[in-house]
């Protein structure tokens, strides 16, 4: 998986091979943070950069940078969906809320366990 992790914000890191550079984006914040550079040392150090100088110009300009994900997450499934989810959430005496975060987290690593893989 081609990411780089700083001060809890993520980028997916791609390259161009028509220009010959590295390029990430920060992800899970609705703000547009690019940065890029020739060498995967230069990329980590424009990254760090890149959160760094956004973080101040919040701060500056009095407004609270965004945080990749809250933590809270609502969205709808069919209903026969939340019923067999709730029943075995109650099976394995878990609330729905445990469960959900459980599944949510294995499907998360096989995904990325697949990535890497691939």
């Amino acid at each position: 998986m081609n990411t780089m992790s700083y001060k809890g914000y993520h980028a997916r890191i791609e390259y161009d091979d028509e220009d010959e550079i590295f390029f990430g984006k920060i992800a899970g914040i609705s703000d547009v943070i690019g940065f890029h550079a020739e060498s995967v040392t230069e990329l980590k150090r424009a990254f760090h950069e890149a959160v760094d100088d956004y973080v101040a110009t919040c701060h500056q300009i009095g407004k609270e940078p965004q945080k990749p994900y809250s933590g809270k997450m609502m969205f709808r499934v069919d209903p026969e969906v939340h019923r067999r989810a709730a029943m075995a959430a109650e099976l394995s005496g878990k609330s729905l809320n445990q469960w959900a975060e459980e599944t949510l987290e294995k499907a998360a690593e096989q995904a990325g366990q697949t990535r890497r893989a691939g």
